[in-house]
């Protein structure tokens, strides 16, 4: 973070006399200075204290002003110290190679105590402004960063507040979001420990579809409520409405992400609605995906949302006990869901609430 203080100059001459005559016209500039001998002694007093302005001799044992330009000059942290090279060198050939290095500027000796000065001065008064200018750049970037932030997080509470809305229309537990949601996550994190899923899933992704899962049927918002919770077999008019949340539900996140930062959190949101009701043989819908094919997050959910189901209570029936779940789902593997998929999830079922 910049902030405005006494300007520090460092002269760095292998003339004694030509460090004490730079010295006296800074010191009689306001300003205080710091001395070294050669490259090797500057990158030193660079380390301990940076200067806002270096006065730089050409001709130096050890580390002459070329090389101590060049190693300034490609640091990061220290590129935009601007450096004057001081030079009896006036030769258009030393000049021009001091500014492809990076120099600000050029004065030759003698110096004129009145340049030297006028020089200071002008690059000191560019380097602050500059300095003044990323300050101000950085609260704003922080400034906006903090607004996109409270925007998304915005977002994400208007989603899930509308993905309650459906869970209630739809009749579905209480707590369905947070069962789907760490469900999704337990069988997410047991297939990153397989040989068969270990390369695909990583941390930020078992992050992801947590959040992501609970948004899987956000579609339903256009369905009416009389058919998501019919008791009976619905009528082919009422599949065809039905199917319909999947595409509208992708849609509408799709929707939000282009609003905004089109992040992994709504890639995979959009994903999952949009193919949660695909089956792995192909027969389901709304595109008739099949295989892996179908978005590996889409897989998951589709899965668990099935367990999640069958393990809640509905106004037709009580809720399916765990094993009694797996070994209806068991019979659907290879149709409706991936063979490994569910061996895993077979595996860590006791995991599972």
């Amino acid at each position: 973070m910049y902030s405005k203080k006494k300007p520090l100059i460092l002269i760095v001459d292998d003339v004694e006399m030509n460090r004490f005559l730079l010295g006296n016209i800074i010191e009689d500039m306001g300003y205080d200075y710091m001395m070294a001998e050669n490259g090797v002694e500057a990158l030193k007093a660079f380390a301990e204290k940076p200067p806002q302005l270096v006065l730089l001799d050409i001709s130096m044992p050890e580390m002459d002003g070329y090389d101590f330009c060049k190693v300034v000059k490609s640091a990061p942290t220290l590129r935009d110290v601007p450096i004057i090279f001081i030079s009896a060198h006036d030769s258009t050939e030393s000049i021009v190679k001091g500014f492809e290095l990076g120099c600000e500027d050029y004065i030759t000796k003698p110096f004129i105590p009145e340049v030297v000065k006028a020089r200071v001065g002008m690059h000191l008064h560019f380097y602050e402004s500059n300095c003044e200018l990323r300050e101000q750049n950085r609260k704003l970037t922080a400034s906006l960063s903090k607004q996109l932030t409270q925007i998304e997080s915005e977002k994400k509470r208007v989603l899930y507040g509308l993905a309650n809305v459906v869970r209630k229309n739809s009749g579905y537990a209480e707590k369905h979001m947070e069962r789907l949601a760490y469900n999704c996550r337990m069988l997410a994190q047991a297939m990153q420990l397989s040989n068969e899923y270990g390369k695909e899933i990583s941390d930020s992704y078992i992050d992801t579809i947590e959040l992501a899962a609970p948004l899987c049927d956000v579609g339903n918002v256009v369905v009416p409520m009389e058919i998501l919770q019919k008791e009976g077999a619905l009528s082919p008019r009422e599949w065809e409405i039905m199917h319909t949340h999947t595409t509208f539900g992708a849609q509408l996140l799709q929707d939000i992400a282009n609003s905004g930062d089109y992040n992994e959190y709504m890639k995979m949101s959009v994903e999952i609605a949009q193919n949660h009701h695909e089956n792995w043989n192909g027969s389901g819908y709304p595109a008739g995906k099949e295989g892996d094919q179908i978005p590996l997050a889409a897989q998951i959910v589709s899965l668990v949302s099935a367990y999640c189901a069958l393990t809640e209570a509905r106004i037709y029936r009580e809720a399916y006990t765990g094993e009694e779940a797996l070994a209806i789902l068991q019979g659907d593997v290879g149709i409706k869901f991936n063979e490994k998929l569910f061996g895993i999830c077979r595996k860590i079922a006791r995991q599972l609430h």
